[in-house]
C-alpha cells in the first residue's frame, strides 16, 4: 500500500501548547518591560532637551568605580557595560531555550525564522553601507540598524491594543533571539580592541568553572554571583565587550530539568532576572543613552548626513525588505505553507514592526561612534527610524486587528475550564508533530 503523502507544515500555524505557554510567559514580561523602556526613553529625551539638560549630562558623565581594577566608569558606561550584561544574560538563556526545546531545536523548523532573521540583518547593513558609501560617509555604523528590540516592539503592540495570534508573536520573538545572537557576534568580533590576553584567559577560566559547577549540579547563588562578577570584570579588562560574558553564562546554564526539578537552572535564573532586565537594566540604559538633542538642526542632520540617513533607511526599509523577502523565499523553496487564516500582509506588518531597533542599536551606535556630534546624530537616527517603523507598523497591523482579535480569542477559549484551550482538544487543530493535549499540559509543568 502506498504511503499517504505528508502534509506541508503550516508556517505561522498553531503552536504546540508547551511552546505557546513558554512564549506567553516570556512576552508578558517583555511587554511590561517595553512600556517601562518607552517611558524611560521619553524621560531621557525630555530631560536632555529641557533647561535641566546640564544636570542630565553631569549625572550621565559622573565617574565611579575601582580604578585599580580598571573599572572607573561613567554612569552611562556602567549602564551599557554593566546593566546590559543582565539583559544579554537573559538573551543567552532565551537563545539556549530556543535551541534546546524551542523553535530552533529542529533544523527544519528553525530554517525559516533563521533565514528571515539573517536576511533581516544583512539587508539593513547593506542599505546602510550603500547609503554611507554614496555620500562618502563612514562605514563604521553598518551594524547599527541590524537588531530588533522585542521589548519596544511589544510595547507598541500594547499601546495600539493589537491582539496578535501566538504564532505571529512567537515568530517575532524568534527573529529577535536570532537578531540578538547576530548582535553578540558583531560586538565580539568587530568591536574588540586592545586585547589583554591574560585577562581573557582568566575570563575563559571563569566560564569553565561556571560550566563545571553546572555539570556537577552545584546550586546556590553564592557560587555563581561572585564568579559571574569576576568573569565579567576580566572580560571587560580583556578588551571584549563585557556583555559577551553575560551571553556566555546564559548559554552555559542547564536548560533541561533533572528528575524531581520543577525548573531547570536556566528557567530559575531567567524567572528571577527577566523582570530585573526588562524593568530596570534596559530602561536605565535607555535613560542614559537616548538623551539626544532633537532640535531642528539635529533632526536635519539625520536626513542630510549619510551615516544617520543610512541608519534610518536601514531600519525602515532594510528590515522590511530583508525579513519579508527572506520569509517569502524560505516558504517558496521549502515544504512550509502559510497559515490559511493569515496573509502575506501580516508578514509584511511584522517585518515593519521589526524595524524598531532601540536598545541594541543604541549600544552598537555608541561602540561604532564613541564620541562627538556624529555619534549623537546616529543615536537620533535610531530614535527616528524606530519611531517611523512603529508608526507604520501600527497603521498596518491595526487594519488587520479584527482578524487578529478573532484568532486570539479562538486560541484562548477554555469552556470546560480544564487548563487547556479548547482549540488544542480538537484533533483537526492539533499542531503537526505536537503531543496529546494531556501530555502537553504535563510537559508544560
Amino acid at each position: 500500500m502506498a504511503a499517504a503523502p505528508r502534509t506541508r507544515p503550516p508556517f505561522l500555524g498553531l503552536l504546540p501548547l508547551p511552546e505557546r505557554q513558554a512564549v506567553a510567559r516570556a512576552l508578558r514580561t517583555e511587554t511590561v518591560g517595553g512600556l517601562v523602556l518607552l517611558a524611560a526613553a521619553v524621560v531621557a529625551l525630555a530631560w536632555a532637551n529641557s533647561p535641566f539638560s546640564s544636570a542630565y549630562d553631569a549625572i550621565r558623565d559622573f565617574h565611579f568605580g575601582i580604578p585599580a581594577l580598571g573599572l572607573d566608569l561613567s554612569v552611562a558606561h556602567w549602564s551599557a557595560d554593566g546593566l546590559l550584561t543582565v539583559f544579554f544574560l537573559v538573551a543567552g538563556i532565551e537563545l539556549k531555550r530556543e535551541l534546546v526545546v524551542g523553535e530552533l531545536r529542529a533544523p527544519a523548523r528553525a530554517a525559516l525564522p533563521v533565514i528571515a532573521a539573517v536576511c533581516g540583518m544583512a539587508v539593513p547593513a547593506a542599505v546602510y553601507t550603500a547609503t554611507a558609501a554614496a555620500g562618502d560617509g563612514s562605514l563604521d555604523g553598518w551594524a547599527v540598524p541590524m537588531a530588533t528590540d522585542i521589548a519596544f516592539a511589544l510595547a507598541v503592540l500594547a499601546v495600539i491594543s493589537t491582539h496578535l495570534p501566538a504564532a505571529l508573536r512567537a515568530f517575532l520573538l524568534t527573529l529577535a533571539v536570532v537578531d540578538d545572537l547576530g548582535a553578540i557576534l558583531v560586538i565580539a568580533v568587530f568591536f574588540t580592541t586592545d586585547l589583554n590576553l591574560y585577562a581573557l584567559v582568566g575570563a575563559f577560566a571563569g566560564l569553565v568553572v561556571f560550566y563545571v559547577l553546572q555539570r556537577l549540579r552545584i546550586t546556590g547563588w553564592w557560587w555563581y554571583v561572585p564568579l559571574g562578577i569576576v568573569t565579567w570584570a576580566l572580560m571587560y579588562n580583556g578588551g571584549v565587550h563585557a556583555t559577551v560574558a553575560g551571553v556566555a553564562m546564559g548559554l552555559i546554564l542547564r536548560t533541561t530539568r533533572d528528575e524531581g526539578e520543577r525548573r531547570s537552572p536556566a528557567e530559575r535564573t531567567g524567572y528571577l532576572l527577566h523582570p530585573l532586565s526588562a524593568g530596570l537594566a534596559v530602561p536605565l540604559f535607555a535613560l542614559f543613552a537616548a538623551g539626544v538633542n532633537v532640535s531642528a538642526g539635529a533632526l536635519g542632520e539625520v536626513f542630510t548626513s549619510p551615516e544617520p540617513l543610512g541608519v534610518v533607511l536601514g531600519l525602515v526599509l532594510g528590515k522590511i525588505l530583508g525579513i519579508f523577502a527572506g520569509t517569502y523565499l524560505a516558504v517558496r523553496f521549502t515544504r512550509a505553507t502559510l497559515n490559511p487564516d493569515l496573509a502575506w500582509a501580516d508578514v509584511f506588518g511584522l517585518a515593519t514592526l521589526a524595524g524598531i531597533g532601540f536598545t541594541v542599536a543604541l549600544l552598537i551606535g555608541e561602540l561604532a561612534f564613541p564620541a562627538g556630534a556624529l555619534g549623537e546624530h546616529v543615536k537620533a537616527a535610531v530614535l527616528v527610524g524606530s519611531l517611523a517603523s512603529a508608526l507604520l507598523a501600527a497603521v498596518l497591523l491595526r487594519r488587520r486587528n479584527r482578524l487578529y482579535r478573532r484568532l486570539y480569542e479562538e486560541e484562548t477559549v477554555d469552556a470546560d475550564a480544564d487548563g487547556i484551550p479548547d482549540i488544542y482538544q480538537h484533533s483537526a487543530c492539533t499542531p503537526s508533530g505536537g503531543d496529546d493535549p494531556s501530555e502537553q499540559r504535563e510537559k508544560s509543568g
